[in-house]
């Protein structure tokens, strides 16, 4: 199986599948002389760790990881990282009613068809917890964020499940962590707290909007055509498992924008940099960063695995009914959270990387 890697000069190759001994990530082109240590790492992983609340799945995995290679005296060398998260909490058996039938919704079927051979594991390869190697990877891309853009500041959080949104009126920054939803709404938080509660006790599952915000992201990001910011953002949302829509900014509903609406308009700043009056572009215009903040969001479809009968066929080609026992996420949106600020930290990166080595900094002068 190829294409497991995405990046330009920040690389990073994910491996492992969701019931085999370990899963994780080599990153390479990190620059060298970062620090770097696991606990840094673990910071992030911590924040996606599945078993937290019951609102997650109960697989209990202290997802602990290790740095196997491209360290030296706690910085890194330039080398290729190599990082391992051992699974430790695996119940393979769970799966043993669904090795010859295919779930609705997900991707058994589609492996199968193209591979001829599948892990019903878990979902292997297709399983979220192929995310956890990303985490470790954006845990990289931050330290070295730290170093070269200590501005940067990266901030996911849920703004939707199901069709129950937030009220943009109440956002809180400082409710963000204080919550099981990463909801910056705290009324909204109580409300979704029931509703998920009602969902997984009746065997369902259902999907989620995570947005996420870069700040301090320096004008100058990305380039035209074939190598826009906009464009690696959304195919890094994209290719997280259960991801099924990514928008930019305004993003759909620039659709029913007029031209007036939506033009973010252009004012002098006292320091000589641009002021916008709005934000419709989400903070990138042509594929390069304006300086405003970079904004991402995208829809987490829901938990294909459920304990509802849904119908299906089996590898014969017999019409079954089939019903996924172990433990899912009632809501895999929530975890995606994490997972959504460690891909805009990569691809950052991987632009601020791209960009030293083209223009070495250059900028046009305004004023």
């Amino acid at each position: 199986m190829s294409l497991n890697s995405f990046g330009h000069l920040f690389r990073v190759t994910t491996w492992g599948e969701s019931h085999g001994p370990a899963l994780g990530a080599t990153v390479d082109g990190c620059p060298p002389g970062v620090a770097l240590d696991e606990g840094m790492l673990q910071h992030w992983l911590d924040r996606r760790r599945p078993g937290q609340n019951r609102f997650t799945t109960q697989r209990q995995e202290p997802d602990a990881v290790e740095i196997l290679s491209g360290m030296f005296e706690g910085r890194t060398t330039g080398t290729p990282i190599q990082l391992m998260i051992r699974n430790t909490d695996q119940r393979s058996k769970d799966y043993g009613d669904i090795a010859q039938a295919f779930r609705p919704g997900h991707a058994d079927i589609t492996y199968w068809q193209k591979y001829g051979i599948r892990d019903p594991r878990g979902g292997g390869r297709s399983s979220a917890r192929e995310t956890a190697a990303r985490v470790a990877a954006g845990g990289v891309a931050r330290a070295v964020l730290g170093v070269l853009a200590p501005e940067i500041r990266i901030t996911g959080y849920m703004v939707q499940m199901g069709p129950h949104l937030i009220d943009r009126e109440r956002f809180d920054w400082a409710e963000i962590e204080a919550n099981p939803f990463w909801c910056p709404d705290a009324r909204t938080a109580e409300d979704w707290a029931t509703y998920l509660d009602e969902m997984r006790k009746s065997g369902n599952s259902v999907g989620a909007v995570v947005e996420v915000v870069a700040q301090g992201v320096p004008a100058g990001l990305g380039a035209p055509v074939y190598g826009k910011l906009d464009s690696d953002l959304a195919a890094a949302m994209m290719s997280i498992n259960a991801v099924k829509g990514v928008e930019i900014g305004a993003g759909m509903a620039a659709a029913a924008l007029t031209g007036v609406e939506n033009a973010d308009e252009i004012t002098p700043g006292a320091d000589g940099q641009p002021v916008y009056a709005s934000n419709h572009a989400g903070g990138i215009l042509g594929g390069i960063s304006t300086g405003q903040d970079v904004v991402v969001r995208f829809a987490v479809k829901p938990t294909s695995s459920i304990l509802t009968p849904r119908r299906t066929i089996t590898r014969a080609g017999e019409e079954t009914q089939i019903v996924t026992k172990g433990r899912h996420d009632p809501c895999v949106g929530i975890r995606a959270v994490p997972v959504g600020e460690a891909m805009m930290a990569c691809v950052i990166l991987d632009h601020l990387l791209l960009d030293r080595g083209q223009t070495g900094g250059v900028r046009g002068l305004i004023g």
